[in-house]
């Protein structure tokens, strides 16, 4: 069999990666992947973390390096998202796999069962996945043309049986207080940001913030969008009126809302405030890379997984303390 980190960079096609794959080239092939991702100038060949020097001892029982220069012990994974794994190899490549193949999210009930670990394990694995996906577009800016607008998730309240019980859930104090609004900016050449804020309001300063000068911007009819005007070039669509009118339309950030939503609806059935940034996230790198083959996808995760630093969120005290 081909070597696994082809599989991931030279894929093509839509459906170039298995889990069949995976398991079938075995626990030594997943680690060798793991290093020729880790280390990509070198081949795969460990390089010291510390100091930066490419010649190491391998301490085989361990599988773990010893700097030649430093002495400094390390593996694949230390400093990564996946510092003091436990995992195999094989089993975080089929999580990356199961978690890329699934078009609109997979939940960590789900992830537990198909991986046979734990439910805390799948769900704080997941997580970490999704921060390294973030990490994609933490300093990018829309440029070009870009629409922005905002969707409310969570917050339901459910009504009471009997009709004389029920409360009018349109007011402020039968509400939960776990309503939240995800502001999306999204470039149409380029990548989609989101934030999560309380009011939709908020989102005008993470607009100022993430919108280069000189762009393009839509925006629909919402009053607070108006301040736009002053600082880009922007077009207004009233949606009572149409989704698309002359030349201005927000439906590319509409498209977006719909995969989360469905991800919320469909697979998670409820997300915490909390956490719900992390689910935007999530769907946004998907429908950002929705045109790559599942291998391409598999592969960038990976090196996102790979190249970022330990977890200060999804860590326990040992690992943020020696990461």
């Amino acid at each position: 069999m081909a070597n696994m980190a082809q599989h991931f960079l030279l894929s093509a096609g839509s459906r170039t990666l298995s889990l069949k794959a995976i398991y079938k080239a075995g626990e030594a092939k997943a680690y060798e992947t793991f290093c020729k991702m880790r280390w990509p100038e070198t081949d795969g060949e460990a390089v010291c973390p510390r100091c930066g020097f490419d010649q190491t001892y391998f301490l085989k029982t361990r599988r773990k390096y010893e700097c030649k220069a430093c002495k400094h012990h390390f593996s694949v994974t230390s400093g990564t998202i996946f510092h003091a794994r436990k995992l195999d190899f094989t089993d975080l490549l089929a999580a990356i796999c199961i978690i890329v193949n699934s078009a609109k999210g997979v939940s960590a009930v789900q992830l537990s069962r198909d991986l046979d670990v734990q439910y805390k394990t799948a769900f704080v694995l997941a997580h970490k996945l999704r921060e390294a996906m973030g990490d994609e577009t933490d300093r990018i800016l829309a440029d070009g043309v870009a629409e922005i607008d905002g969707a409310y998730f969570g917050g339901h309240v459910r009504p009471a049986n009997l009709r004389e019980n029920r409360k009018d859930r349109r007011l402020k104090r039968h509400q939960t207080g776990t309503r939240r609004v995800v502001v999306a900016i999204r470039d149409r050449d380029g990548r989609t940001l989101t934030t999560v804020t309380r009011r939709e309001s908020e989102g005008l300063a993470f607009a100022m913030k993430r919108i280069k000068p000189g762009t393009v911007v839509h925006a629909d009819e919402a009053t607070h969008w108006d301040a736009l005007e002053d600082s880009f070039p922007t077009y207004r669509i009233n949606h009572s009126e149409a989704y698309s009118l002359n030349g201005a339309c927000t439906n590319q950030a509409e498209s977006f809302f719909s995969r989360l939503r469905r991800m919320i609806e469909g697979q998670h059935h409820g997300v915490s405030p909390k956490h719900l940034h992390a689910y935007a996230t999530h769907a946004a790198w998907l429908e950002d890379h929705r045109r790559e083959a599942n291998g391409t996808l598999a592969g960038r995760a990976l090196q996102n997984a790979l190249w970022a630093p330990v977890s200060r969120t999804w860590a326990g005290y040992w690992q943020r303390a020696n990461g």
